[in-house]
């Protein structure tokens, strides 16, 4: 988008990205709050709720790529956000009517992970469909920083709203968000979204469904690099987020209003990688970007395990973000794009489903291994382990020759953007929750 404006269909489609995404910000780990304060985990507990509910979603999500692929995408992500909104409304029920378990956080995180995969997928088919592929960058980095600032803006209030009226409130926000998103995705329309039934085949047919896309990924050196390299990192990542939960909320004794604000703040660094992508990229080219971007990512998680108490503690987690959250938000968008230039269109569903099963896992495996070992030894001493593991990730990214592949049914060529003719006005799937989600 190098000075176009964008059209209407992708401002709709990103109003209901934007109103998901804030609602989600406002609902920032709700699920580890409400077992930590309403239902009361053990750290294991803790663990498990954020390692069982991606590994379950992965499996279901599993036999739901080839059915996203013979439908319609934009009937798929308003399904899904229907989905979530159902599953995450069942806990402030449950909760009024005092028969909130620990069971039904642990369903509810399966189904939100599972049509989270779904409508990731769904979503980035969609937006190949949607626009050119000189484009993808800049439309990656506007969802990206979107992302972003729903997470800067939104923690800050949710904890001041889960301190006054408990994490269930949040819980309940978040599951509206979705609703209104589907409301909003209703007025999108795209001309290439093939209806239910009119979906290419391949030779993998429904029985090989996600595994056509695993295929893809294994086949192409660059994107499977990347993909092993991803999800170490994400599964690093991702895993500290209960530990920093216990440490914080009941170890160091954080009100949750500065365990919200120390996720919140670093978010403005979001706003920066995202908005520097497009321009990065022209100016250094897209291999560099990767690899550079990639390793600075990866590199900070061990400061985690320093945390003090009192404020030094607070600037520490923030200053620690702030970093992860530059590199990523610079990052992730590149990735975006990368990843859709070098799938056909009839794979994209089943590519981007294949990633995030793999990713889910890893998270889980190792949010689950983390959890017992916090268990076995405390928080800091996971920390300490999640951070020396990720320090050794960056060996895991593509080289040059790998990155080098040609887009499909494109010559090949280094994939640096041509400059934009002038200044231009605007910059662009569980960040850390999330995710996943991914773009």
């Amino acid at each position: 988008m190098t000075g176009r404006s964008p059209g209407r269909a992708f401002r709709r489609l990103w109003a209901a990205y934007a109103v998901s995404a804030y609602g989600s910000g406002l609902g920032f780990g709700a699920l580890p709050l409400t077992a930590v304060l309403v239902v009361h985990a053990s750290p294991a507990q803790v663990s498990a709720l954020s390692a069982a509910g991606p590994a379950a979603g992965a499996l279901v999500a599993v036999p739901l790529a080839p059915w996203v692929e013979r439908h319609r995408k934009r009937a798929v992500m308003i399904g899904m956000d229907v989905c979530r909104f159902a599953a995450m409304a069942s806990i402030p029920v449950a909760h009024w009517l005092g028969r909130l378990g620990f069971a039904q956080l642990l369903a509810v995180s399966a189904v939100v992970a599972a049509a989270r995969i779904a409508a990731g997928a769904a979503s980035g088919a969609f937006l190949k469909i949607l626009l050119p592929e000189r484009d993808l960058v800049a439309a990656n980095a506007r969802l990206e920083s979107t992302n972003w600032s729903s997470i800067a803006v939104g923690p800050p209030l949710g904890g001041a709203a889960a301190g006054a009226f408990g994490p269930v409130t949040t819980v309940f926000a978040d599951a509206l968000s979705y609703l209104l998103s589907a409301l909003c995705l209703t007025a999108v329309r795209a001309r290439g979204d093939v209806p239910a039934g009119q979906a290419p085949r391949t030779s993998a047919g429904t029985a090989g469904g996600v595994s056509a896309g695993l295929r893809h990924l294994l086949g192409r050196p660059g994107l499977r690099s990347l993909w092993i390299n991803n999800m170490l990192v994400s599964g690093l990542i991702m895993a500290t987020e209960p530990l920093l939960a216990i440490l914080l909320l009941r170890d160091l004794g954080f009100p949750p209003w500065q365990y919200g604000l120390a996720f919140a703040a670093p978010c403005l660094g979001g706003l920066v990688g995202s908005r520097l992508a497009r321009r990065t990229v022209a100016r250094h080219g897209r291999r560099r970007v990767l690899r550079v971007a990639g390793t600075l990512r990866a590199v900070w998680l061990i400061g985690l395990a320093a945390t003090p108490s009192g404020t030094a503690g607070l600037v520490t987690v923030i200053a620690v973000e702030l970093a992860i959250i530059v590199h990523m938000s610079l990052y992730t968008p590149v990735l975006a794009a990368y990843r859709l230039e070098q799938t056909p269109r009839h794979l994209v569903a089943r590519t981007l489903t294949a990633w995030s099963v793999g990713q889910q896992t890893a998270i889980a495996v190792l949010t689950a291994l983390a959890g017992l070992l916090a268990d076995a030894t405390g928080p800091r001493t996971a920390l300490t382990a999640a951070g020396l593991l990720a320090l050794a990730t960056p060996l895991l990214l593509p080289g040059r020759r790998r990155l080098a592949q040609a887009p499909v049914g494109r010559p090949e060529r280094d994939a640096r953007p041509a400059p934009a003719p002038g200044p231009s006005p605007v910059r662009r799937l569980p960040c850390r929750h999330g995710q996943d989600e991914d773009a």
